[in-house]
């Protein structure tokens, strides 16, 4: 069965730094673009990052460009979330979805002094 992990989440002070991570397996993660959601209390879901399944393309929501850097890994079936310069806003539950079929269960992200 498909099973979506997400792990790597905690407490930051503002402009500090977390790395999340994310293991797949039961799909064909190789062909799969792999996405990045997060959703703050009392907002909507929204698309933060993606890895595209080839050619190494990613793409950034506006909110994050320039301070997070999404990756994978094809043979340990993993994506990662690098976070830098995090500020409060930046605090919400981040999932990891598998080509916009599967999702894990989240990691919560607090961005506090």
């Amino acid at each position: 069965q498909v099973q979506i992990v997400e792990s790597g989440g905690g407490l930051v002070q503002p402009g500090g730094s977390l790395r999340l991570s994310c293991a797949a397996s039961g799909f064909t993660f190789s062909s799969s673009a792999m996405h990045w959601y997060r959703q703050a209390p009392g907002k909507e879901r929204e698309w933060v990052a993606t890895a595209w399944a080839a050619g190494g393309r990613t793409n950034y929501a506006d909110s994050v460009k320039g301070r997070f850097t999404i990756s994978r890994d094809n043979v340990k079936n993993t994506v990662w979330l690098q976070m830098y310069s995090l500020k409060p806003e930046d605090t919400a539950v981040y999932y990891c979805n598998a080509g916009h079929r599967f999702w894990g269960q989240g990691t919560q992200v607090t961005v506090s002094s």
